[in-house]
């Protein structure tokens, strides 16, 4: 792949004419090679962005020292020169998607990006596009196609486990150059509302999104200081897409029509009978298996189908998502008939996985399941597939934000679980034993009995030691991420379905 050569000269015009600008201190005739925000990735002719909560100077010397050939920042450092510039900008998160497509081009021109937001089921309904467009790509020689979510990252040159639900958009404009350069056609990704609010899809068109559900979460200081915000971020989706599908079953309506006005061509979806252009009906669910039939109609360019479906992922909460994927398929004009066997093979690596002990008596299931929305979706899911199951709950919260969960997650446990085992999810920063109190007090204010052992393999292998022949083990939050933030560092450890793998013989 050609290597990029882009003068400092042309960042500075974009950021100004972008109307960010404030100053450029330096020889604006330096070439940039590559852009990079982690000082240890800098090097021979990189620009280098100055930004993070966590930023310090020490940090832009080291890019300085390894050759950089300038650095953006919103603070003035004074350490510009004609070796290395420094370019000052108002808004360094405004600033990051000008310099990404500054250096590599409009790329979302080029490659087909899927979008997929919404409060649960991201991560589900990005593994079902991922199969489908596989399949298509597959039958007419195409390549696998690329997928940015929170569960891994695959570009065709990088795969990943992910550490963020939406990439940063340096990240993301590598990844989309990376699926261009090895001849990928598709890239599908979710889109967080932290991604929609500090502009990280910024200058990104999706040919195709859709819009899952609302529900109230993210909020806190770092996060989304009200529901309101939260909503609004999740509605910016629809000014980034050519085309979208929208869940008609979720709350919200009046603000989701409005806003999806932003999109030039919108569809619908819904698991009740009405007007939706994707309807999913006559669902059934047995020993596993998950059938319907969904009858679509009225999509420009799409002929009319009443077709039955098999899903390959466990559970009718998966429904609402499979419709999506379905939608956001015809609006791309994917054949039917692989739709159909996409779906059937798809699985969603962590997300509604279940385990069974040798005898097949003892189940575990393990999710990505971390809000009260899908805590809801999951129990209710549970009850009719297995009346009269007992459940323990291994689960926890993070630390530094969405402290309403706390509440929340702790209540729902409370009501549906015989025992919870409360443990370590990402606390960071705060005290893990805190969390974890706070959490108890909601189980027990809600009826249920529980225990605190933070060290979250330990947790889970006395949740195994406590089932017996009638009870399901729910071990939502984690999937299958092998990393714990303790502090301000990424730990490596088990994940859940490999804890349960081996303690489960």
């Amino acid at each position: 792949m050609e290597k990029r050569i882009v003068k400092v000269a042309d960042f500075i015009a974009t950021l100004d004419n972008a109307g960010i600008l404030r100053s450029a201190v330096g020889n604006d005739g330096n070439v940039v090679s590559s852009v990079t925000y982690n000082s240890k990735e800098a090097g021979e002719g990189s620009l280098f962005v100055c930004k993070g909560a966590h930023f310090r100077a020490q940090y832009l010397q080291d890019a300085i020292d390894k050759g950089a050939s300038c650095y953006v920042t919103e603070s003035e450092y004074g350490l510009g020169t004609d070796n290395c510039p420094e370019i000052l900008v108002s808004d360094i998160r405004v600033a990051m998607p000008v310099i990404a497509e500054t250096f590599y081009g409009k790329l979302s021109d080029e490659l087909k990006l899927v979008g997929v937001t919404g409060t649960k089921g991201k991560s589900t309904t990005a593994y079902f596009m991922r199969y489908i467009l596989d399949d298509y790509m597959a039958a007419t020689g195409g390549k696998r196609t690329a997928i940015c979510s929170g569960i891994d990252n695959y570009d065709g040159v990088i795969e990943e486990e992910s550490h963020l639900t939406t990439p940063e958009i340096m990240e993301m404009y590598q990844h989309m150059d990376n699926a261009l350069s090895t001849g990928i056609t598709y890239l599908t990704m979710e889109v967080s509302s932290q991604a929609l609010k500090y502009d990280r899809v910024d200058g990104i068109t999706f040919a195709a999104g859709a819009f899952l559900n609302i529900g109230s979460d993210h909020i806190s200081a770092i996060e989304h200081p009200d529901f309101n915000d939260y909503l609004e971020s999740k509605l910016r989706l629809f000014s980034h897409c050519r085309k979208a599908a929208v869940n008609l079953d979720c709350e919200e309506q009046d603000r989701i029509h409005a806003a999806s006005k932003d999109c030039p061509y919108v569809i619908t979806f819904s698991q009740k009978e009405g007007s939706a252009n994707v309807y999913g009906y006559d669902v059934k669910s047995q020993e596993g298996k998950v059938t319907l039939r969904v009858r679509g109609r009225g999509i420009e360019g799409y002929d009319d189908f009443d077709e039955e479906f098999t899903l390959g992922t466990f559970g009718t909460i998966n429904v609402e998502n499979a419709l999506a994927a379905i939608s956001m398929s015809a609006l791309l004009q994917v054949p039917l008939e692989y739709m159909v066997s996409g779906l059937a093979k798809a699985i969603s690596p962590g997300r509604m996985e279940v385990f069974y002990s040798e005898d097949g008596k003892r189940i575990a299931i393990v999710d990505y399941a971390h809000n009260k929305l899908s805590y809801e979706k999951f129990f209710e899911t549970i009850k009719d597939e297995f009346p009269g199951k007992k459940m323990i709950i291994v689960f926890g919260c993070p630390g530094g934000k969405a402290f309403a969960r706390r509440e929340e997650l702790g209540t729902i446990a409370g009501h549906n679980c015989e025992y919870s085992i409360i443990t370590e999810e990402d606390y960071g920063e705060e005290d893990v034993n805190k969390i974890c109190r706070e959490i108890g007090e909601f189980v027990a204010a809600a009826g249920g009995k529980f225990e605190i052992i933070t060290d979250r393999v330990e947790a889970i292998k006395k949740a195994i030691t406590l089932m017996d022949d009638d009870t399901i083990l729910f071990l939502p939050g984690k999937g299958r991420e092998t990393r714990e933030k303790r502090g301000i560092q990424y730990i490596d450890t088990p994940s859940d379905a490999d804890v349960v793998i081996e303690f489960m013989k």
